[in-house]
């Protein structure tokens, strides 16, 4: 989210021993900073409006990584100067309609749900990268795909098969689903884009991107005299989804991605979930649906399906 990083590119750096002890505790950190966004955001959901949440975490984020990349600033304007569109397009599909999709999730459902159908991202993205850029699914990923989407749609139904017929949905659970879809989207068209700049650089000109896209949305929710409080829960809240959770978190998943490789440090992901879980039940007394554990018991088969099974190499047949 936005409680999910900033895409990677495809190179994968050697792993080493070393690289290892380094790279899995940043990587551990950065998808607990991320589960902690679920709770913060989940936390203050009465006292602030979704798009005021979104603009000002992009935005303060922004801020407090900007300095940090001063050695890339000249790259960055130039790419700015030549494809700024198209990073205005990713940065609101990515950061601005997924966040603020899960901001508006969080009001109508429980932060342990919006977890679980997060973590159907990376099916999406198969899925997507099918259409968009053409990559093959196959057997296993299609049907693990198909699983996983059978989860998320337990979940959104609440296991009520009546419902499911009568197409009575939670509406927050089915924002979460937008946003899922959004950063499944959002990751393929990154992958497209080729903006060829380094990581952290190219975060902090999506975050950017992001707060400049949330800004209209911002205003929209002032003009209609929806306001932030701003009392000392939301000020904390804020300063954690911009700070640890923001500026931190991307860091950290920047600096694992260059210790373990794109994607080792990906598969750490599902850690959010679990996070997210934890968190939730400690700091907001949430506890686990039946309709949650057996949605994720099927998203998770999806998942094992799409991406640990591979297809068997055909044998050379023998004269």
């Amino acid at each position: 989210m936005q409680a999910v990083p900033i895409a990677h590119p495809a190179a994968q750096p050697a792993v080493g021993p070393i690289s290892s002890m380094t790279g899995y505790p940043a990587a551990v950190l950065c998808w607990l900073l991320s589960a902690g966004v679920y709770i913060a955001a989940k936390w203050v959901a009465p006292e602030m409006p979704p798009w005021g949440l979104c603009f000002w975490r992009l935005a303060l984020a922004c801020a407090i990584l900007l300095p940090i990349v001063h050695r890339h600033h000249e790259a960055m304007v130039g790419l700015l100067r030549t494809r700024a569109v198209e990073v205005v397009a990713v940065g609101a599909i990515g950061l601005t309609l997924c966040q603020g999709m899960i901001y508006h999730g969080l009001n109508d459902t429980d932060a342990t749900t919006a977890g679980i159908i997060m973590a159907l991202s990376p099916v999406m993205t198969m899925v997507l990268a099918r259409f968009v850029l053409g990559e093959s699914l196959g057997l296993w990923k299609s049907l693990g795909a198909v699983v996983a989407l059978a989860g998320m749609v337990f979940i959104v139904a609440h296991g009520d098969l009546t419902a499911l017929l009568q197409l009575k949905f939670n509406a927050g659970e089915l924002w979460i689903v937008g946003s899922a879809f959004c950063w499944g989207l959002y990751t393929v068209l990154l992958r497209r884009a080729k903006f060829g700049i380094e990581l952290l650089p190219m975060v902090v000109l999506l975050l950017g991107a992001g707060a400049l896209a949330a800004l209209p949305f911002h205003l929209w929710e002032l003009f209609n005299d929806e306001r932030s409080t701003m009392d000392v829960d939301s000020v904390l809240a804020l300063a954690y989804l911009a700070g640890p959770g923001g500026a931190l978190m991307y860091y950290l998943y920047n600096k694992s991605v260059e210790t373990l490789g794109a994607s080792r440090a990906s598969m750490l992901l599902y850690l959010q979930t679990v996070f997210v879980a934890i968190l939730a039940y400690l700091l907001l007394g949430e506890g686990l649906h039946d309709y949650d554990l057996v949605g994720a018991a099927f998203i998770v088969a999806g998942i094992v399906l799409a991406t640990v099974l591979k297809p068997r190499a055909a044998q050379p047949r023998v004269a």
